[in-house]
C-alpha cells in the first residue's frame, strides 16, 4: 500500500452532499439518507411450469430524502426556498452530488417533480456540546438523465 491514507485512497470514502434545485445552489449538507428506489414486483406462475415463476415490475417509489448540517449561512436561502415552493406549483428538478473529501464530485442523481416536506431549523441549547443542526426533507418522482426530461 502505498503512503496515502485511506481516505484519499478510496474515492467512495464521502463527506458531503451537494443539493441544486433548478440549478440554484442550495450548499453543502454532511449526511443524506433515503436515496433509493424500490421496485414492486407481481409473481406470475405459468399454467404448467412448476419449477419457475415470472416476476413483472409494476411500479418503482422512492422514499423522501432527508439531509441535515451543521447550520450555515446556506440556512437562510433553503428556509426561503422551502417557503417559496410551497407558494408556487412548477415543477422542480433537483441534483444530489456525493463529494470526496477534497470536493471532486463522485457521483450525482438528478431528481424530478421534487417538492420539499419539511425543514427544521436548530435546536439551540447551550448544554449541548454539538453543532446546531438543520434538516431538510424532500420527495421526488424519480431519477432521470439531464437531457432527457
Amino acid at each position: 500500500m502505498s503512503g496515502k491514507s485511506a481516505t484519499a485512497a478510496d474515492p467512495g470514502t464521502t463527506h458531503r452532499f451537494r443539493l441544486a434545485i433548478d440549478g440554484t445552489d442550495l450548499g453543502v449538507f454532511t449526511r443524506c439518507t433515503g436515496l433509493a428506489c424500490t421496485v414492486e414486483v407481481e409473481e406470475y406462475t405459468e399454467g404448467g411450469r412448476n419449477d419457475s415463476a415470472w416476476y413483472l415490475p409494476r411500479r418503482i417509489t422512492y422514499p423522501p430524502l432527508v439531509l441535515s448540517r451543521p447550520v450555515t449561512a446556506e440556512a437562510e436561502k433553503t428556509s426561503q426556498w422551502v417557503l417559496d415552493a410551497v407558494n408556487d406549483t412548477r415543477r422542480r428538478t433537483g441534483q444530489i452530488a456525493s463529494l470526496s473529501a477534497t470536493g471532486s464530485v463522485l457521483a450525482k442523481w438528478d431528481l424530478l417533480n421534487v417538492v420539499p416536506v419539511a425543514w427544521s431549523g436548530p435546536n439551540f441549547d447551550t448544554a449541548s456540546p454539538g453543532a446546531a443542526m438543520e434538516v431538510l426533507e424532500i420527495v421526488h418522482h424519480g431519477f432521470f438523465r439531464a437531457g432527457t426530461t
